[in-house]
């Protein structure tokens, strides 16, 4: 098999004299490769987003709207929670998305004082189109495993998010 950029960083560092401790090659390698998958993701995401028309902040902003339990209705502080956006910042956003027609925003049924925000129409089809550009290269990168090479793949990382999940509080 052809020699890629991990190997090749592998390579450069192993025993290098600026390291005070020496490094498992085959760790490293793996947060190497890891490390540029997840890397490649979020390139293509962000070409799928600015193909369909939308900034990175507005797909973040409908993406956390419709994967939520009730798809496509949020209040705006749960969407500050999702995006790690301050209240402020996501008024801001909200304003700009609602005047794009991405999502209206009505006063909670529950409680008037509160405001809840929804997607419309044209909000959820234009999010549609960036995740369907997004599955396209999400496939096209699976394309290259096997199916029983892929399950590998997804059991050992959830081996990994497993052990994350359970150390991360």
């Amino acid at each position: 098999m052809p020699r890629d950029a991990a190997d090749l960083h592998v390579e450069r560092w192993r025993d290098h004299w600026v390291l005070d401790e020496p490094f498992d090659d085959a760790v490293e390698a793996a947060a190497v490769r890891l490390m540029r998958v997840v890397r490649w993701f979020d390139d293509t995401t962000k070409e799928a987003v600015a193909q369909v028309g939308l900034q990175d902040f507005e797909y973040a902003t409908l993406h956390a709207l419709m994967i939520r339990d009730t798809p496509g209705k949020a209040s705006p502080g749960d969407l500050a929670e999702a995006t790690h956006t301050s209240n402020a910042g996501m008024t801001g956003r909200l304003d700009a998305m609602e005047r794009k027609g991405w999502l209206k925003r009505t006063p909670s049924p529950g409680d008037r004082r509160r405001v809840d925000v929804e997607a419309t129409r044209a909000g959820v089809d234009i999010w549609r189109r960036a995740m369907h550009l997004r599955g396209a290269a999400e496939n096209q990168l699976a394309d290259v495993l096997s199916p029983r090479e892929l399950a590998t793949l997804n059991r050992l990382l959830k081996k990994l998010t497993l052990h994350i999940e359970s150390a991360t509080p």
